[in-house]
């Protein structure tokens, strides 16, 4: 009845269905798997932006990695600003997604020691071969809030650390980098700044990250099982369908019997 589930089409088709299945079956967990991390991520966000600000000197020191379930911590520093060694760091978009910069300002800390201050988002001048108009600094000593985020690496951001760019610009924010041409000790990571507000609003002050989406790779990873359990299914359905056409071929080639003879 379903010998012809061994011609060589419905062979192939079974093959490909056992192909499918465990590669669906693997593209739901890997959704799943993403759905953890965002879950994850989103909890880690919202803790560290919750926590009690400290000195970021109680967090990194220089040469330090700031570690993961470290990141947007709230920090302070106490110090003034080096506006003389500040740089623009190039193709960085502000809030509704212009692109610009971010202004990188050296930090030097009660103790002598330096932290880089992520100020803020500001406009191209229409050059990038030039500086952009970048806001003063509060003058004398001031203590700055902001969220502590770990070195930018090209492995870990993927944006290409490009060479001969010019003065004053940089690709990545890396406290190794900026130790190196700045000649001095600078800690690890650097700190995003979230307080003083600058005055007019300039640089634009980068939002706190959104932490309240979980995403779409739950539903994903639901849609890759359920096509998964959909296969056999339909490789079922399709084998019935295929017997009753064959069936009512069959009886409809078949001769009429032929009365006897009286």
């Amino acid at each position: 009845m379903y010998r012809f589930l061994l011609t060589r089409q419905w062979v192939i088709l079974a093959l490909v269905s056992l192909v499918l299945m465990p590669t669906m079956i693997k593209l739901g967990f890997w959704q799943l798997h993403r759905h953890e991390h965002k879950v994850a991520q989103n909890t880690l966000i919202g803790k560290n932006l919750k926590s009690k600000p400290v000195p970021v000197g109680d967090l990194t020191s220089p040469g330090h990695t700031v570690p993961y379930d470290q990141y947007w911590r709230q920090v302070t520093a106490t110090g003034h600003y080096d506006t003389a060694d500040q740089v623009v760091v190039r193709r960085r978009t502000s809030a509704d997604g212009t692109v610009g910069y971010h202004v990188l300002t050296p930090f030097v800390l009660d103790g002598g020691k330096t932290v880089l201050i992520n100020r803020g988002w500001v406009a191209d001048n229409g050059s990038q071969l030039t500086l952009p108009k970048i806001p003063a600094t509060p003058k004398g000593r001031v203590t700055v809030a902001g969220r502590l985020m770990a070195d930018e690496t090209t492995g870990a951001s993927g944006i290409k650390n490009e060479k001969g760019l010019p003065p004053h610009q940089v690709m990545l924010i890396n406290s190794v980098e900026e130790a190196k041409a700045l000649g001095r000790t600078v800690l690890g990571g650097y700190i995003e700044q979230t307080a003083p507000q600058p005055k007019g609003d300039s640089p634009q002050l980068i939002p706190a990250p959104e932490h309240s989406d979980i995403g779409p790779h739950m539903a994903y990873a639901v849609q890759w099982w359920l096509f998964t359990a959909g296969v056999p299914i339909g490789f079922v359905v399709l084998a019935r369908r295929e017997k009753r056409e064959r069936a009512a071929a069959g009886s409809e080639s078949s001769p009429e019997p032929v009365p006897a003879a009286a």
